[in-house]
């Protein structure tokens, strides 16, 4: 196997850059995914990587090796794609198949690779037929054991289960994990989908206007989110971030009078819909309640507190109704503390 070092990558379209000198490592091994929304330079960075795209400036190394200036089929890379990219016309065994023989394994390895990588992927009683006999779930799966079945050094995936519904996604989901730690495929994985990227990796990098925001592992995204975006993308729902003054070293806010990192000015206050409990009339923030979603286990309750929308998860025994106001308080220690000029987070804060 081998690991990815991205150097400075750069890509511009003209006038519009697209990456902005961006350095990203993938450890031997380690998956690694690249999440963020339409637009902020993920897909354009891993075909940068795959060859199929031309950087601008910086370097790509595969294992130690620069592969930069090298074409697709020399980088030793598999990539699987958001559109299965199978071929109708020929059957499960000789998709799988293709790559191999391409590359001129003799029949012995064919027939054994293409076996375990069927395994791997639990399709192997569908060998014999033809996509158009599959449902998306299974093409899917072929996708992913042909990208196997050539035992690439690196991985490339390309929101692959983003055309599947919802239960098969979750389905394909634990199985693509399973997988990938079996097989110890160094993966790359672009996704606009956080719980993939959550479920999935073993560290990600959240990108935004073509820079990489945070790179850390999933609850480290989660708790301790470097900016305000990232707090604002990773998560359902996202992050509440409530701006308040500061004086003397605290804000206070409704009954509530927190520490922070500010002497005076204005601050950010970050905290998690679920890190906001109940507490008695008096002591905590006044919360009045707009909107009650019941979602079985809890209540995903929107309204307005400190004159700003915020959103809290609620399990509490009895029911609550719009118009009431509860009284919250963050959990101690759940609080991240932002930049109010930067939105980055206060260093030593979270």
């Amino acid at each position: 196997m081998a690991g990815i070092a991205i150097e400075n990558v750069r890509k511009s379209f003209g006038s519009m850059t697209a990456l902005k000198e961006l350095s990203l490592n993938v450890e031997d091994g380690e998956f690694v995914a690249l999440l963020g929304p339409s637009g902020c330079g993920k897909t354009t960075l891993l075909r940068i990587v795959a060859g199929l795209e031309t950087r601008t400036s910086g370097r790509i190394l595969v294992g130690g090796r620069d592969v930069s200036d090298l074409p697709p089929r020399e980088r030793k890379l598999a990539m699987v794609f958001q559109n299965y990219a199978v071929f109708p016309h020929m059957t499960v065994y000789e998709n799988i198949a293709f790559g191999l023989r391409m590359a001129k394994a003799d029949r012995t390895k064919v027939e054994r690779q293409v076996q375990r990588a069927a395994g791997l992927m639990h399709i192997e009683h569908l060998l014999g037929r033809h996509p158009g006999q599959l449902s998306g779930g299974q093409r899917q799966r072929v996708a992913v054991a042909r990208a196997l079945a050539v035992e690439p050094s690196v991985l490339l995936m390309d929101e692959p289960l983003s055309n599947l519904d919802a239960l098969l996604r979750m389905e394909m989901r634990a199985e693509l994990k399973a997988v990938l730690r079996e097989a110890g495929t160094t993966t790359l994985y672009v996704t606009h989908d956080q719980t993939e990227a959550m479920g999935l990796a073993d560290r990600i990098a959240v990108m935004h206007g073509g820079r990489i925001e945070q790179l850390a592992p999933p609850m480290a995204v989660y708790r301790t989110p470097a900016t305000v975006f990232v707090g604002s993308f990773v998560g359902a729902p996202p992050m509440n971030f409530l701006r308040c003054q500061a004086a003397d070293g605290a804000v206070a806010i409704g009954a509530l009078k927190l520490a922070c990192p500010r002497n005076s000015g204005e601050i950010v206050m970050g905290v998690r819909a679920e890190d906001l409990l109940p507490a008695t009339a008096g002591t905590g923030l006044p919360f009045e309640v707009r909107v009650v979603e019941p979602l079985g286990s809890h209540a995903l309750l929107t309204g307005t507190a400190h004159r700003q929308q915020i959103r809290v998860v609620y399990a509490g025994e009895r029911d609550v109704s719009a118009g009431e106001t509860l009284h919250l308080a963050p959990i101690a220690g759940r609080i991240c503390w932002m930049d109010a000029a930067d939105g980055r987070a206060i260093e030593g804060t979270t």
